[in-house]
């Protein structure tokens, strides 16, 4: 009788443990350190040059000189974010420009929530252009262009390596969101 009663008292303090009903975490996301945000000078092998974040890598595509389109990314291992970026000379095709720029932002459309637009007035470098914020699952979670209206026009647009997803790259697109701006503040054309 006691070993029974020595067999079954573990038992039936091992079920009266178990009475909690199991509840499973929700899913969440890896904690993304970003680098405190400072800048440094960089004169593009196109006539811009800008302020750029140290924790980018400038990535040279083309350069056919001075009056020519020019292409070059700014690109963050890290987080494995890439700035496309376009310079354009004006030759009588602002209008055309600035429409090819609002097009390709608007391509992402169907999968973007909103797209937000911030006006880009720097009065004193002459830069003058449009900031798209998109919200949602769409690829490219940011755009922007300037230009002086008159010789220069400057593009860029941000993509990640990895799949769309708003909730976890939210933190990463505002940080490099407030790197553009600080470029498109900063930016200064080249004669």
């Amino acid at each position: 009788m006691i070993r029974l009663l020595m067999a079954v008292l573990p038992l039936l303090a091992l079920l009266a443990g178990c009475s909690e009903s199991y509840v499973p975490k929700p899913r969440g996301y890896f904690r993304i350190a970003l680098n405190e945000q400072s800048y440094t000078r960089y004169n593009a092998a196109c006539p811009v040059s800008f302020d750029v974040s140290q924790a980018a890598k400038i990535q040279l595509l083309q350069a056919t000189g001075a009056g020519d389109s020019c292409r070059f990314n700014i690109v963050y291992p890290r987080l494995k974010a890439t700035v496309y970026c376009t310079y354009l000379p004006v030759r009588d095709n602002l209008g055309a420009l600035q429409q090819a720029a609002y097009e390709f932002a608007m391509t992402h459309e169907m999968k973007a929530s909103a797209i937000l637009r911030t006006p880009i007035e720097e009065d004193a470098q002459r830069v003058f252009g449009q900031l798209y914020t998109l919200k949602g699952e769409a690829a490219s979670q940011v755009q922007f262009y300037v230009t002086d209206s008159l010789r220069h026009f400057f593009r860029g647009s941000l993509y990640f390596a990895v799949k769309p997803n708003s909730d976890s790259l939210a933190p990463v697109v505002d940080h490099i969101r407030e790197d553009l701006i600080q470029l498109t503040q900063s930016l200064t054309w080249q004669p």
